[in-house]
Order: structure tokens, then sequence, then C-alpha cells
């Protein structure tokens, strides 16, 4: 499986895939749509940096849902014209762009992003502007408690966390489990936490709860000391990134018992990271690509197509529906005016999306089904489906 297309640098200042970049001047903060032309969409994704495979990921597929939508007529009779920033994995860069997408561009909404930590960053500036924010996949509950703008089209921790607790009792059988966490990322704390009080809860046991920080690259301190507690599988809710790195260095060590992560794990990149060490190893995810359902081949279908051959992992699906979900809520609202667009975006039930009928709750989080992968011979396999 291929790394996502990196968007070419006409798309990394305007992904307006229907008329290219297109900027008209400083708008007010919010409220800057012209009526007639193209409706503006900001998206901010980490098209460079240390979550690149996410963000590049999730832009594809939101790229192609705004192709698909344009091709079909638009919306209200107008395109969609998607902006699109990268905020290279950096801290504060997100609010730089967002602020930028309010006042200057004058989006209708926002589109962001994949990592926790970067959605809760842009979502006050939203939620002040009065402006609806959808994040593809951030899943820490705390993003859309910022407020009645903010909304999601993934599942949430609490339930991620209880799934993961589910599977490693059920099907993992393991009774005492490790705990590898990532102490500067908000998903991977917060992930950790609702999957220990699941996992106790169930009369499991947390045998040893060890830490590191995003980017760093050896682990060996902390894998020596699970090893020594001898658990039955070790949990790690982190990024791809480190977890390739943490499954790879587990092995060297001597460690075979199943490993297990999240959707963070969730990039062609931890296979080439990681390889062989990835046998016995299982996380959450959004959907699989080997689904039988009709729109899920559809998609995988339509995605090959415009991406020379690569399959589209859970981002890719979840960046294609944000885009979905937003442009159906614009045709209810019959309007883009942002308190219209808010209502309508809220009242979401049952909607067909790629990644299962999806219904955003008083919350705004998306309630809807998982699924865990493995790796077999270099491949992402199904296991199965978990409903919430």
């Amino acid at each position: 499986m291929k790394r996502s297309a990196r968007p070419s640098r006409r798309e990394f200042l305007s992904a307006a895939v229907l008329a290219g970049f297109l900027i008209t001047g400083c708008k007010p903060t919010g409220g800057g749509d012209t009526a007639g032309g193209p409706i503006k969409v900001g998206e901010f994704a980490s098209l460079t940096g240390s979550e690149a495979a996410f963000g590049n990921a999730s832009h594809n597929g939101t790229a192609l849902a705004v192709e698909e939508i344009n091709k079909a007529g638009g919306v209200l009779g107008r395109p969609i014209e998607l902006l699109t920033e990268d905020n290279q994995s950096k801290q504060g860069e997100s609010v730089t762009i967002v602020k930028k997408f309010l006042s200057r561009d004058g989006v209708v909404a926002v589109l962001g992003e994949v990592a926790s930590g970067r959605s809760l960053e842009a979502a006050p500036v939203c939620q002040e502007a009065r402006i609806p924010m959808i994040s593809p996949s951030s899943t820490n509950p705390k993003v859309t408690e910022v407020g009645d703008h903010v909304f999601r089209v993934c599942f949430i921790d609490p339930f991620q966390g209880g799934l993961l607790a589910d599977f490693a009792r059920r099907t993992l059988k393991a009774r005492r489990v490790a705990v590898l966490a990532d102490v500067a990322a908000p998903y991977s704390t917060g992930l950790a936490e609702y999957f220990q009080k699941a996992f106790v809860a169930a009369g499991g046991e947390v045998v040893a709860e060890q830490k590191y920080a995003s980017k760093d690259k050896d682990f060996r301190a902390q894998l020596t000391a699970i090893k020594a507690a001898e658990p039955d599988a070790l949990f790690v809710p982190g990024y791809y990134t480190e977890a390739g790195l943490i499954v790879a260095q587990a092995r060297q060590l001597g460690i075979t018992l199943p490993i297990f992560g999240g959707d963070g794990w969730e990039a062609p990149e931890l296979i080439q990271i990681a390889g062989q060490a990835l046998e016995n190893t299982f996380y959450s995810t959004h959907y699989s690509s080997e689904a039988a359902d009709p729109k899920v081949q559809a998609f995988v279908k339509a995605y090959q197509a415009r991406y020379d051959g690569q399959t589209p992992d859970a981002m890719a699906a979840l960046g294609y529906d944000s885009a979905m979900v937003l442009a159906e809520a614009i045709r209810r609202a019959g309007s883009t005016e942002p308190s219209k667009l808010r209502d309508a975006l809220a009242a979401t039930r049952d909607f067909p999306c790629v990644t299962g009928k999806t219904t955003l709750d008083a919350g705004r989080n998306a309630s809807k089904s998982a699924v865990i992968l493995t790796v077999k011979d270099g491949k992402f396999k199904y296991v199965e489906t978990i409903q919430p």
C-alpha cells in the first residue's frame, strides 16, 4: 500500500477542485459568503510533518467528495470551493490558518483536523466566530465540548476505549495488560484513560504504565520494564510514527505478545516502519476497505481511480464523509447562513456515509460502529465489527 498522494503546490494554497485558487480580498469574520458565487469551505490539515500520512489521506478523501459534489451540480446550484492549508503538523499553526479562513476568505464552514490536539486549537476560533467546524477524525471528547458549532463525523474515545477493553478480554483473552502512552498527545492520554477504566471495570488488571513523548525514537527502557511485568498484551494508544517503532523494538527485545492500539495507527507508513514485526498486532478504526457494502466499494473504486490505485484508509473515508455531511446540511438548510447551517448539521440523522450511517447526537458526536484490523503478510486485514 502506497503513501497517500501529496497535494500539488497549487493544492497547498487551495484545493478548489472546480475553479482553482480564488481570493477576493478581506471579508468580514464568518460572514463573507457571496450569494451566487462558489461556496467557500476551509480545510486545515497536516499535509507535511510528523502526521502527514493522516493529513494527506484525509485531504484526498475530502477533495474527492468535493469533486463528486461539483460534478453533480454543486449545492444549491453553486460549486463548493475547497481552500486547503497545511499546518505542517505543528502546534499553533492551525489557529493562524483558521483565523485567515474566517477573516480573509469568508468561508461558511471549516473542515479539520485529524489530530485531536490541533482540532482543540482551532475549535475555539470557530466557536467564537459562530462558524461550523467539522472534524473528520479527532476522537478526543473535549473537541466538541468546546461549543455548539463544533462537530465530528467519527466515534469518540470513550467508545473506542471501551471496545478495545472488550476486545482485549474477549478476543485476546488478556487479563493482565500493560499500557504505553504518549504524554504529549491528548488523543493518546485520553484513549489510555478510557481503556484502563473499562478494562479494570471488566475485571482486568493494568500491570504496567509507561510513558513516552511524541517524536521519541528509543523505547527500549519502557519496553524492558513492560516485559518484566509479564502482561498478556500491550496497549499502545499512539500515532503510527511512534507505534511502528514501538512494535519493532518490542519484537527485537523478544516481546512476542499481542500489541494493539487505536485509530492513530491507521496509515500505510505503519507497515513501512514495522514490517513483519506487525504480525499479532491489532487496532480499532472506522471502516474497512474490504467491507462488502456497495457504498464502501464505490468509494474505494473512485478513490483508486483518482489516486493512482491507492487503497483509501479510514482517514480518507472520514475526510470524504465530512465533506458529504456538510454538503447535505447545506442542502437541508437551503442556505449557507451560519446559524441555519449549524442547526442543519445538528439535525443530521442516519445519513449514509462510507464509514456507516451517521447520526450526530446532542453532543455533536457521531454514533457509529468500529472495526478491528490486523496485519497479515504486510497488508491490513479485517478482523471484526463492533457496534456502539
